[in-house]
């Protein structure tokens, strides 16, 4: 596997024991509900010490919100779909060490060069080029920012945005859960125009509007990519699509250790036993719940001898962001070749970014080389669900801003509307569940699992399968695996020091 450039990564020791449990006597048999990130996360993790594992996910294939299957085009051709773009960043440290299972070198990745952010005044943000350590990467893309002047500085309140200089978890939301990330934006003085691109991109990758997330969650991923991290803010996505680049792979590397991966099977009811659980009448030791948020629930629902009534009310009350959207065109004709392989738009509604497959995925290469075409892809976070008129919007939003498809004939659409993604609302840290449950046996895994450490979305993911993977192991006496992270701490002594000391943030008034 690559090793991170930042200096500064933090290394969590894996929990000792045996390495295999074939040295048990009875190897451990664990059911994994949820095929995606944290599920074969856990999985794997557990697999590679000898637990016999069983996976159960509902769809017909693996990876979650980052998986893919096959559609056909009007004309016959077969390609393969998924729910849209996810980046690989580098400080996603948990991600990439699973990747690296099948893909040591992680060859099966390929680099964005730039990723640039576009509001409807047509002024542009981008990231390439500047400096990896921070804070002068912060102040670098600040100042360079057409939405951020220097006098924009002096304006800060420096007191107020302490937090982000300092951001420890779960220290960050006892200061700022209580603030959603808009409010929080305005009360530290954050420029308008700057805030819409620079901060309102990252706050919509949690398909959530700015007023409805927590400032915690915000400040947290700004220290991961920003102010904690000096990998930079590039990153990767894979070289063909999710299936074949990433998850059949790791299918295989699962199968050579034992481990049942069954697609298209929906758990119904997890029943524990005095030195177990049934799995809808199959019997384990352990079980890891690694599904989406209505995954979750629906199964605690169903199994009414899980838990406690807190821990299940608990469960019951997470919620989902609003429903997104994802139309990709494969068009006759190709765009512009200075269009980005990624954009990202501010103050363009429905439109939240644009990307290009063809530039980076294989497949849609291969047919826009076929074709003369382009395969280009729309998303709409928060969205509405009248998918007509959405995809219409979407629609007139590309030919705006990229006027060369306008005329360009449509080989084939596909528009999706899902809303399994977590919301993570102002306030709701104190009661997100924990990857540890009342339950003996019984974890959770998932990005909208509580773990202490400053990851987000898919690194979050990854980063609860492996802890999930080590409790149920240290529970068998078996070895773990390590974790990797930033810094849980400012980069700056002073600055950490004096944000530590930062009160819980309420709004100006």
């Amino acid at each position: 596997m690559k090793p991170g450039r930042d200096r500064r990564i933090e290394t969590h020791p894996a929990p000792g024991g045996l390495t295999d449990a074939g040295r048990l006597g009875r190897r451990p048999r664990a059911a994994v509900v949820g095929g995606g990130i944290a599920g074969l996360t856990a999985a794997t993790g557990l697999a590679e010490r000898g637990v016999e594992v069983t996976v159960f996910e509902r769809e017909r294939h693996l990876g979650g919100r980052a998986g893919g299957w096959g559609e056909r085009l009007p004309d016959g051709t077969e390609v393969t779909m998924s729910r849209g773009f996810h980046a690989f960043f580098r400080q996603y440290y948990n991600l990439r060490a699973l990747l690296a299972r099948t893909d040591p070198g992680l060859d099966r990745l390929t680099a964005v060069a730039d990723y640039p952010l576009v509001d409807a005044h047509g002024r542009t943000d981008t990231f390439a080029g500047l400096p990896l350590t921070p804070p002068v990467n912060a102040l670098a893309f600040a100042l360079r920012s057409p939405t951020f002047r220097a006098r924009d500085l002096l304006r800060l309140d420096g007191r107020r945005a302490l937090p982000l200089a300092g951001v420890a978890v779960p220290r960050i939301y006892e200061q700022l859960d209580g603030v959603d990330a808009a409010t929080f934006l305005a009360a530290i003085n954050f420029p308008a125009a700057a805030r819409h691109l620079a901060f309102d991109v990252f706050s919509r990758s949690f398909f959530a509007d700015p007023g409805e997330l927590s400032a915690a969650e915000l400040a947290t991923m700004f220290h991961l990519y920003f102010l904690g991290s000096a990998e930079g803010l590039l990153f990767d996505v894979p070289a063909e699509p999710f299936p074949q680049a990433l998850w059949n792979p790791l299918r295989e590397y699962l199968a050579a250790r034992r481990a049942d991966v069954r697609t298209g099977v929906s758990v119904g009811v997890v029943e524990p036993e005095a030195d177990g659980f049934r799995v809808d009448g199959e019997f384990f030791d352990a079980v890891v719940l690694a599904g989406d948020v209505p995954g979750v629930q629906r199964v605690v629902a169903a199994s009414a001898g899980l838990g406690t009534p807190d821990w299940r009310q608990i469960v019951a009350d997470l919620r989902t962001a609003p429903p997104f959207v994802v139309r990709r065109l494969w068009l006759d004709r190709p765009v512009d070749p200075a269009r980005p392989a990624f954009l990202g738009t501010g103050g363009l509604p429905p439109l939240d970014n644009i990307s290009v497959l063809d530039r980076y995925e294989g497949e849609a290469r291969r047919w826009a080389r076929r074709h003369h075409g382009s395969v280009v892809e729309l998303h709409a976070y928060a969205s509405e669900t009248d998918t007509d008129r959405v995809a219409k919007e979407l629609d007139g939003m590309l030919h705006r801003l990229y006027p060369e498809t306008a005329n360009a004939g449509v080989a084939g659409a596909i528009t999706l509307v899902r809303q399994d993604c977590p919301l993570f609302p102002v306030g709701g840290f104190a009661r997100r569940p924990a990857v540890v449950t009342p339950q003996p046996g019984l974890v959770l895994a998932g990005d909208a699992i509580r773990i202490d450490l400053p990851v987000a979305l898919m690194e979050r993911a990854a980063t609860t399968g492996w802890t999930a993977a080590n409790t149920l192991l240290r529970r068998w006496g078996l070895t773990g695996h390590p974790l990797r992270s930033v810094p849980n701490h400012g980069r700056i002594a002073l600055l950490d020091r004096l944000a530590a000391r930062s009160g819980r943030l309420t709004p100006a008034r």
